[in-house]
């Protein structure tokens, strides 16, 4: 029997067999071998591999029986034993008398699925084992990034969980045809509902149909037009409102102060306003402590780690969600600030910004929750004149056009009345913002208007002007 030392005795009694099922392996091979055409299509659609069996000799009875299947060729003892003889794997199986104990190996159908769990359940464990001695190993080994190594240690886990329960609880293709139609009917029922997370702005759920697990929506701005306020607007929504988990990194903000700014943008307060008058009236004061009590009360974690590497925020990431039993949406504020530690990345700040916003996309779809990431642009907008002032486009998206490559959306934000050109425009178009769709991979592209509330630090749906 196999078996390995653990690290943590070095006395005989220190050695562990590792987890196997000689028995219902054997069971699997049988009831194949007596019935493909009824459980070669189970045990593929449970997401049986060679790797679930493990002994060697079983791995190749495994894979020559799949190849025979699907190749419609017979799984007889006779035909078997020579396919392995032509092959030179007899003996590796235990010859012709280990191959007909196989065939006369007593089991019932009942058992198989029991018995494809208990492969797989082994197969977690061997991989569990197989992913903590590669960490030791190379933790031993003394590596430069550490950080690096935590990542792929926890990657490596979090891919066994999500494999064994894709695997084992997968709907088929005819299931997930059920279910889009059941989707298509709800959406018809519901008038155009948007079936991902609302943002809290009507026109751009729209346009988008919601933020959708696993995609990737940019936010891109030149400083000082409120990008980090609209990403607030939009947690604070998840958060209280569809009272749902939400996580928020700030490399910019420290935590108190995003706290600040949710409880006046909540409580409808005007900073200006309290530090005019040094006090607050009784009706702001109520609102105010009802903005204390709905924030407190919110399913919301900030991390203000400054400069937080791309590894390390995924590993956070999986530690909240795994702590708050799931996530809503992950907000980051912004790209641009954040760093790879990989050693590609140390000579060139393009590579470093296409491995994080690569990063970004991937946590997405890891965790299957969208991310809403806010990115800086360069001064393409302020080098543009007449009307086309100040607009934005995705091509001033700075240093990486991989972010362009990765988002599946990307929404321009800018303020008209900061490109004013004298003060009479600057009064005229006083609060109007817009978000310009300008990639949307699953949905229309175009203009979505907003106003803005400097004092609130808050945006709002404006109706679009008449032309």
């Amino acid at each position: 029997m196999t078996s390995f030392r653990d690290s943590s005795s070095s006395s005989p009694a220190g050695c562990r067999e590792i987890p196997q099922a000689p028995g219902p392996e054997k069971g699997v091979l049988a009831l194949l071998a007596m019935d493909p055409a009824t459980y070669m299509s189970q045990a593929v659609a449970f997401g049986v591999t060679d790797e679930f069996f493990f002994l060697p000799g079983h791995q190749i009875l495994w894979r020559l029986f799949l190849a025979r299947y699907n190749a419609n060729l017979p799984l007889d003892i006779i035909s078997v034993t020579q396919a392995l003889e032509d092959g030179n794997q007899l003996d590796a199986v235990g010859g012709s008398a280990g191959l007909a104990d196989l065939y006369t190996f007593t089991t019932t159908g009942a058992f198989f699925e029991h018995y494809l769990h208990t492969l797989r359940d082994k197969f977690v464990l061997r991989s569990v084992i197989d992913t903590s001695s590669r960490a030791i190993t190379d933790a031993f080994s003394g590596p430069e990034d550490v950080e690096a190594l935590m990542d792929a240690a926890e990657t490596r886990l979090f891919q066994i969980r999500e494999r064994a329960r894709s695997r084992a609880d997968g709907p088929g293709l005819a299931a997930l045809v059920r279910e889009a139609v059941t989707n298509f009917e709800k959406f018809i029922a519901s008038k155009g509902q948007i079936q991902g997370l609302s943002t809290g702005f009507d026109q751009l759920d729209r346009k988008s149909n919601g933020l959708k697990p696993g995609d990737m929506f940019v936010i891109a701005a030149r400083p000082s037009m409120g990008k980090t306020s609209f990403l607030l607007n939009i947690m604070e929504h998840v958060a209280l409102n569809e009272k749902k988990p939400t996580l928020l990194f700030s490399c910019e903000m420290p935590a108190v102060q995003i706290v600040e700014r949710l409880l006046f943008a909540r409580s409808g307060v005007r900073r200006g306003e309290i530090v005019r008058r040094g006090t607050l009236t009784p009706l702001e004061m109520q609102h105010f402590k009802r903005a204390v009590e709905d924030v407190g009360a919110a399913q919301l974690v900030i991390d203000d780690t400054a400069a937080i590497s791309i590894t390390e925020l995924r590993a956070k990431a999986r530690r909240v969600m795994r702590d708050q039993g799931g996530l809503a949406v992950i907000g980051v504020d912004y790209l641009q600030l954040m760093r790879s530690t990989s050693k590609q990345a140390a000579n060139s700040r393009e590579r470093e910004v296409a491995e994080i916003s690569a990063g970004l996309k991937a946590l997405a779809k890891e965790l299957k929750v969208p991310v809403v990431v806010l990115a800086q642009l360069n001064r393409g907008p302020e080098t543009r004149a007449g009307k086309e002032a100040g607009i934005p486009r995705m091509s001033d998206l700075r240093e990486s056009g991989s972010i362009e490559q990765d988002a599946d959306m990307i929404g321009l934000l800018y303020r008209s009345d900061y490109y004013a050109e004298d003060e009479d425009q600057r009064q005229q178009l006083a609060g109007q913002a817009n978000l310009h769709l300008a990639k949307n991979r699953n949905g229309p592209t175009g203009d979505v208007p907003l106003r803005f509330e400097a004092e609130l630090m808050r945006f709002s749906t404006r109706e679009p002007e008449k032309k």
